[in-house]
């Protein structure tokens, strides 16, 4: 007797006897080898499946890696120093947007600022301190904030004290806000003026420079008469010179008053001539902002 196979351990001989006669009609020769016929279609069509989903994921990969290697070897061949320069750049060229959307947002936010109620210009000097009366005198007086703006390459500091004092006393006096307003230049007599408003008083425009040097004195001393006159002339003038230099000290305390300037550092700077951009003016605390 033969030995029993796979096949027919797995299905009998004697199922065909059991298979209705109309099944067999539907299936002829034999259900044993439609079975098996079936059964190698399935794996045949799985088989097939399986090796065009492996072609089609092949010619996917194939294809993104073409696509990458063109930006892959740009980059590979562009030299080091140009790929730096090409990172800066954008940021180069959006800071100055950057800045002007940022000023103008600043701009909306004081919108006093855009009409001050006096308006000065050119030297410190007597002159100024009359046409500022007489501006002061035709101010709004609402009791609001009364704006006023400087621009000026300097002048008399005596002058630039006098119109800041008259500013303190109405600022105590009614307790009105006095807002100081910065333009293009605000140099020696100019910064002397701006130390009478509080840091949080101060703003300056876009552009502008405040420039801080120490007073100066231009005097001839002629020695002539009775030794006793002579000796009393020069110390006439150097008490002039010592409280010039207190006045000074104390117009510079006031400037850096609330910032975050040492008095020092004024010190050390101002025979030199000092000149301090806006933007590094509100960055020391110098002015509440720049427009």
């Amino acid at each position: 007797m033969e030995s029993e196979g796979l096949l027919d351990r797995l299905i009998p001989g004697d199922l065909e006897d059991r298979i209705p006669a109309a099944v067999q009609r539907v299936l002829p020769g034999g259900i044993r080898n439609r079975l098996v016929q079936g059964a190698l279609a399935l794996l045949i069509a799985f088989g097939l499946a399986f090796v065009v989903r492996r072609m089609l994921a092949k010619r996917e990969a194939a294809r993104r890696i073409a696509a990458r290697a063109p930006r892959a070897e740009s980059i590979s061949t562009e030299p080091a120093a140009a790929r730096a320069v090409a990172q800066v750049m954008p940021e180069t060229t959006s800071a100055e947007p950057q800045r002007s959307s940022a000023r103008e947002s600043r701009a909306t936010r004081y919108p006093l600022l855009s009409t001050p109620h006096i308006l000065l210009h050119g030297p410190v000097d007597h002159a100024m301190y009359v046409n500022f009366r007489g501006q002061l005198a035709n101010a709004p007086q609402d009791g609001g904030p009364l704006v006023v703006s400087i621009s000026t390459l300097g002048g008399d500091p005596e002058v630039a004290r006098l119109m800041g004092d008259d500013l303190r006393l109405l600022r105590e006096y009614s307790g009105r806000e006095i807002l100081f307003l910065g333009k293009v230049a605000v140099y020696s007599a100019g910064a002397t003026f701006m130390a009478s408003f509080p840091v949080d008083k101060r703003f300056l425009t876009a552009g502008t420079r405040i420039m801080i040097h120490e007073r100066i004195i231009n005097k001839t001393i002629t020695l002539s008469g009775p030794l006793k006159t002579v000796t009393a002339s020069l110390q006439a003038t150097l008490h002039e010179i010592e409280h010039s230099i207190r006045i000074e000290e104390e117009g510079f305390r006031d400037l850096v008053e609330g910032s975050h300037i040492p008095f020092e550092d004024v010190q050390h700077r101002a025979p030199s001539n000092w000149y301090i951009e806006a933007e590094e003016a509100r960055d020391l605390g110098l002015v509440l902002d720049v427009i």
